[in-house]
């Protein structure tokens, strides 16, 4: 299978049943960066990096499960399932290691690989994230949520937990997008990675990471806190931490710094 060029329009994987939704930038002979978007988001969120790190990299892009274009399925799934589902998407590549970023939920995805699939990896980036977001009690009442209520409550609070209130007033047009795609979300597909961030917990699991490492934090996160980023970084064997003057989508927020940080980082 070739792969060459930009793949404007995305392309569909079948794995475990479901389609995966997946969009190529760059040549297929540069070495490979997968990006993994947040929950509410859509593989879009990565426009910025993927055009800046396209000349180096051939870039893959996913919505992660139950997000954007991709399907999420009838049966429940957990993290288990998010991680073999890039594993699935390395292989219909024809792709036998890659670089990694995920940013929050994709930042858990990027544990789990570092954990039970390092041959997959050449590198780990995990963003905004932790070994646990949050409790299984907050994560199970939004899903509850979204399955009555659909998205639109979920959306209309979203601006404020993923951005600083000076990014909101200064890049309103960024902010409206992102949240009228949070809105768009299938809420089924939307509930469904809820309750996969209920029940996900690495904390026992981490320290066995032995992926290069790089953490990104941003200093004004409520979500994913520094001190979430510093205990991972305590926790991975030789890790980097990175922090950057944004909120928790710190790829959007202090784009430039972001990519700066990867092309470091990576290259």
């Amino acid at each position: 299978m070739t792969h060459t060029g930009n793949d404007t329009a995305g392309k569909m994987c079948e794995v475990d049943g479901i389609g995966l939704h997946y969009r190529t930038d760059g040549e297929r002979s540069k070495p490979c960066l997968v990006l993994s978007n947040s929950l509410g988001t859509d593989l879009s969120m990565w426009d910025a990096q993927a055009a800046a790190l396209a000349g180096d990299f051939f870039v893959v892009r996913y919505d992660t499960r139950g997000h954007g274009q991709s399907a999420s399925g009838s049966a429940p799934f957990g993290i288990e399932r998010l991680g073999l589902d890039v594993v699935a998407l390395l292989d219909h590549l024809d792709i036998a290691r890659a670089a990694f970023c995920g940013i929050s939920m994709g930042g858990l995805t990027g544990q789990w690989l570092g954990i039970h699939q390092p041959q997959r990896l050449t590198k780990l980036v995990l963003a905004n994230t932790a070994a646990r977001i949050g409790g299984a009690a907050p994560w199970q009442l939004r899903a509850e949520q979204v399955r009555r209520d659909g998205m639109a409550a979920v959306a209309e609070s979203a601006a404020v937990r993923w951005f600083t209130p000076q990014f909101i007033a200064r890049e309103a047009d960024t902010v409206a997008r992102l949240t009228s795609t949070l809105r768009g979300q299938d809420a089924g597909g939307y509930a469904a990675c809820c309750d996969v961030l209920a029940q996900a917990d690495l904390h026992a699991c981490v320290g066995t990471i032995a992926v290069p490492t790089l953490i990104i934090v941003g200093e004004h996160d409520p979500v994913t806190t520094i001190d979430d980023g510093r205990w991972l970084q305590q926790q991975i064997a030789g890790a980097r931490l990175a922090s950057l003057p944004a909120s928790h989508i710190s790829n959007i927020e202090a784009a430039d710094l972001f990519t700066a940080q990867l092309r470091t980082f990576l290259l």
